[in-house]
């Protein structure tokens, strides 16, 4: 079989599954060259300041130098940035990016581990386990990485899943083969929830907390009785050095945040109350209702990873208010209805709800509260509308961007490499062709320590409506275009009361392919397809926007790239 080191070949290792074998026996090819000169770009160097028509030089995974008048390196490989931006490479405040999501535990998710006094269960089996490593968890061809990298994120403070205490968090880079070749500082968060245990000790919120303090203070008195011991021994019972106490350790000696887990006001204020009982080094994440606490976090000086998560607009009411043309005569309430100013009462408290949540970064930006991002509820896909959501209600691009660079640099310790475009740093840098928050823009261009990622501007695409009604039973016809090659196939929907099923085929298969997770939202269908061969599992995802007997929209390969797709139905068994 002859081999080609091109993207076209590497996408097609996701649906000829007899590439697999041979993929994942060949090595890796190293790029010519680890010297680039991206030219002629606006170079936004830091939140608010930028130097236009600048050349950056990076080499060996370094900036080398940045300038209008730099000389370009004889071996360097020019990228023609022309009228294109240069950032920052962003990073994630607290993720779960790398870590594979747990798989449904036999018996149903009702079902908790058997113990033999749930009133004082093993820790492992109670969520406690803040000693675990994150290299035991991550996975570097985790999807996540490429979803990620793709949207300009080059590094991602990554925490373990679980429960009450789940493990260190460590400061990874979204490239790499391996673990310990992703990780670039180790130990940079204590992460903590107040999560429970299920059927057994603690259960409830009360209770972690209680075993929070319980905790803490076995971790002072085991720490003091260990620096006695390690000084004068004699006459004294050798210490029991207990993993999970011994992870205390930097958080009592003030050398590593917590990084608290508090979605809602009231479990902003009970993590609030153990910071002041303890005085923590503190890192509120995931935050959803922050202006509750605005005033306390700004003269606390507690910093914030505000949540990326934020509610939806399903009814579209939002989009009314802005004098936007969608319309929902169904939704109006008739004349001579009891329940109208009922129904009027409920929608304005749900709008009011709505702004607030998106205006939750605006209002700790005006109450001076330090803030990054955390990504651990966020849908991937979700991400940059919900920053456009923020800006357009009123957060600044300047705080934005801050948020997405700087801010979490300073807060991981990495202000010398990471968060800012300089000479020096590493070269973790993402580039657009317009400025990153404008809606059209696109990323083009992603660098992790100098490793060149490229992407293909999207062309404009329908837009799905929530509320639409289609059918999508039928046989379709559909192609796409990837690396110059075109793709044609078959898809085969089947809607059993809201359920859809089907199978797809396209001109590189050899045989039929069942489509998982398939869900119908107004007019947008989502599926995905598992690509298996030479033990390996790859998966392929399509989001499509049904239009009549038309389809169009995207599948996507992961870090191989996402490629437009059109499609008509061919046959419909509802006529």
């Amino acid at each position: 079989m002859k081999k080609h080191p091109t993207m076209l070949v590497l996408f097609c290792l996701l649906v000829i599954p007899s590439y697999f074998w041979a993929q994942s026996n060949s090595n890796e090819l190293k790029p010519v060259t680890r010297t680039y000169a991206l030219t002629q770009a606006t170079v936004v160097t830091e939140p608010g300041k930028m130097i236009e028509g600048a050349t950056v030089i990076i080499k060996d995974g370094l900036i080398l130098a940045i300038g209008k008048n730099v000389k370009i390196p004889i071996d360097a490989q020019v990228v023609k940035a022309d009228s294109m931006y240069i950032y920052a490479g962003f990073i994630e405040g607290l993720s779960h990016t790398g870590i594979p999501k747990a798989e449904p535990q036999q018996g149903g998710p009702q079902q908790a581990p058997q113990v033999k006094d749930p009133g004082s269960p093993p820790n492992n089996l109670a969520g406690i386990t803040p000693e675990k490593r994150l290299a035991e968890a991550l996975k570097a061809k985790d999807k996540s990485v490429a979803d990620m990298r793709k949207l300009g994120f080059t590094a991602a403070n990554v925490v373990p899943n679980g429960q009450m205490l789940p493990g260190q968090g460590a400061l990874i880079m979204l490239h790499g083969d391996n673990a310990d070749k992703m990780i670039l500082k180790d130990n940079t968060s204590f992460f903590s929830k107040l999560s429970g245990a299920r059927r057994m000790y603690p259960a409830t919120v009360i209770a972690v907390i209680a075993k929070w303090r319980e905790l803490y203070r076995q971790a002072e008195l085991a720490q003091t009785h260990e620096k006695a011991y390690k000084k004068s021994p004699s006459g004294m019972t050798r210490p029991s050095y207990d993993p999970v106490l011994q992870a205390f350790y930097p958080i009592i000696n003030k050398e590593q945040s917590v990084f608290f887990k508090a979605t809602d006001v009231k479990s902003a204020y009970r993590v609030l109350s153990l910071q002041k009982e303890f005085d923590l080094p503190l890192v509120i994440a995931e935050l959803k209702q922050g202006w509750h606490v605005a005033d306390e976090l700004s003269k606390r000086k507690i910093p914030v990873l505000i949540s990326m998560d934020l509610p939806e607009d399903k009814e579209g009411k939002g989009d009314k208010q802005k004098g936007g043309k969608k319309e929902d005569k169904k939704e109006e309430a008739k004349d001579d209805d009891p329940f109208k100013a009922e129904r009027e009462a409920l929608m304005k408290r749900k709008m009011k709800s709505l702004k607030e949540h998106w205006a939750n970064a605006a209002q700790l930006e005006k109450a001076g509260v330090t803030f990054g991002f955390s990504t651990l509820d966020v849908k991937s896909k979700d991400v940059k509308g919900n920053l456009r959501k923020m800006i357009e209600n009123g957060l600044s691009e300047e705080a934005a961007l801050a948020a997405l660079t700087t801010v979490p640099a300073k807060m991981l310790g990495v202000s010398d490499m990471l968060g800012s475009v300089a000479t020096g740093k590493i070269a973790n840098l993402v580039v657009t062709d317009k400025p990153y928050f404008e809606e059209k823009s696109n990323v083009r261009y992603v660098f992790v320590e100098g490793n060149k990622y490229e992407f293909e501007a999207k062309k404009p695409s329908k837009k799905g409506d929530p509320n639409a009604k289609v059918s999508v039973a039928g046989k379709w016809s559909y192609n796409f275009e990837a690396m110059g090659q075109e793709m044609d196939g078959i898809l085969e929907l089947v809607d059993n009361g809201g359920e859809i099923s089907g199978s797809i085929t396209n001109t590189a298969m050899d045989s039929k392919n069942d489509i998982d997770s398939a869900e119908l939202n107004g007019n947008e269908l989502s599926f995905s397809i598992k690509i298996d061969g030479g033990g390996q599992t790859v998966t392929v995802e399509y989001n499509l926007v049904i239009d009549g007997d038309s389809m169009e929209g995207t599948v996507s390969a992961g870090q191989f790239g996402t490629f437009d797709l059109e499609g008509e139905r061919i046959s419909n068994p509802d006529k």
